[in-house]
């Protein structure tokens, strides 16, 4: 059943943040619309490699814009503001989202007090580098270099870091899906539409649970550590005779099991019993271990600490996560209409009902305006004659 199917979406968006949230809300079967610009678009777009042979249809944009529809409209323009109007009331809008500048919230007409004054219970919301009351420019890896993260991110004596995925962009998404959800239940419950601002800052800095508590309380400083836990051993990257693994003993009852094993026997000492002896003779504990380790297969490694209930996981590569049973089951995939070009998707974080339902099958990522026809005309009654002209005037 399809809680969601009656709720729509339309979001001002373009690169990853925002995008990545319009998607998880189409997973749960809301009617999300995307609009542009006519004439820019969504810059992501044009990233990646062409695989349809069309423009503004490349990889990057086709990640995660599946199961949209989307408009293109230009809200510098005074018509092009009166139909964005429409779309608000005509359409009934539930949510409406953008990762506009503040400056531009008012000038675009896209403010939350003007959209309350069309549609009483609105749910707004305003995805921002730094908040509402900021206007500077902000894109995921200054967020990392900002918020610490990439501190935290690199080998002890190496340089900082960038995370291998965009977590200010789609841990904002995740926090923001979350607000909403919370907004979605404040006004079944009081009939209250909510204006939510969504910092890019705030969500990354909030990751920080332990770094800040330590800092700012015990004046304990966190910095890069490579492959190892700051604060549990052993855990890191260990070298077998076939690649590596990642090894993480999370409690001296785990690291008791481990030396109990024939191959670990030799590290049975008083030292290592607490995890606090462990830690300090971190780097030679690991070498060590490495010393073992490297005389075993991957795969025996992973069978003993499996056996004895260790973690353990080998370093897959990303076809390697592809075809793991737990991923392949819940893959998602998509087919262009026109080319039948097909794309396999990310799973979601879970398998929603409507995915379900859909048989994890999801509309193709639309192509600039797809749609303009079908909602401006079909849903808002404009002519052919009309759309042509606006299209001609660049409004649409």
């Amino acid at each position: 059943m399809n809680l969601f199917k009656d709720l729509t979406v339309l979001s001002l968006e373009q690169a990853t943040v925002l995008p990545y949230l319009t998607y998880r809300l189409a997973h749960d079967g809301m009617n999300v619309i995307r609009l542009e610009h006519p004439v820019y678009g969504d810059p992501n777009r044009f990233i990646g490699d062409n695989v349809l042979g069309e423009e503004r249809m490349n990889t990057y944009y086709l990640c995660i814009n599946a199961g949209k529809k989307a408009l293109t409209l230009n809200l510098a323009d005074l018509e092009g503001k009166k139909i964005f109007q429409n779309l608000i009331k005509e359409l009934k809008i539930d949510i409406f989202a953008t990762n506009q500048l503040p400056r531009n919230y008012k000038k675009l007409g896209i403010d939350y007090e003007a959209l309350k004054s069309l549609k009483s219970d609105i749910i707004w919301l305003g995805v921002t580098g730094f908040g509402p009351d900021s206007n500077e420019a902000a894109y995921d890896p200054i967020l990392q270099a900002r918020s610490g993260l990439m501190e935290l991110t690199g080998e002890a004596d190496g340089d900082p870091q960038v995370l291998g995925i965009p977590l200010p962009d789609m841990g904002t998404s995740e926090h923001a899906y979350g607000l909403l959800m919370k907004a979605l239940f404040k006004r079944q419950l009081t009939g209250d539409g909510s204006c939510i601002h969504m910092s890019m800052f705030e969500s990354s800095v909030s990751w920080l649970t332990t770094q800040i508590a330590f800092q700012a309380s015990f004046g304990k400083q966190s910095t890069r550590r490579g492959n190892t836990h700051e604060y549990f051993s052993p855990v890191s990257v260990f070298k077998t005779s076939s690649g590596f693994v990642y090894l993480a003993v999370g409690n001296d009852r785990q690291w008791k099991s481990m030396v109990s094993q024939e191959p670990f026997k030799t590290l049975n000492k008083p030292e290592y019993e607490k995890n606090e002896g462990r830690i300090r003779d971190v780097d030679d504990l690991n070498r060590s271990i490495n010393e073992i380790t490297r005389n075993y297969t991957s795969e025996e490694m992973i069978e003993l600490f499996t056996s004895i209930t260790v973690p353990i996981s080998k370093i897959k590569t990303i076809s390697e996560v592809v075809a793991d049973p737990l991923v392949e089951k819940r893959l998602l995939f998509s087919q262009d209409p026109v080319t039948k070009t097909g794309i396999t998707l990310a799973p979601p974080p879970n398998m929603t009902p409507f995915l379900g339902e859909k048989d994890r099958r999801l509309s193709f990522p639309p192509r600039l305006g797809e749609h303009n026809n079908e909602i401006y005309g079909q849903r808002l009654g404009y002519s052919d004659e009309e759309l042509y002209a606006l299209n001609e005037k660049g409004i649409i």
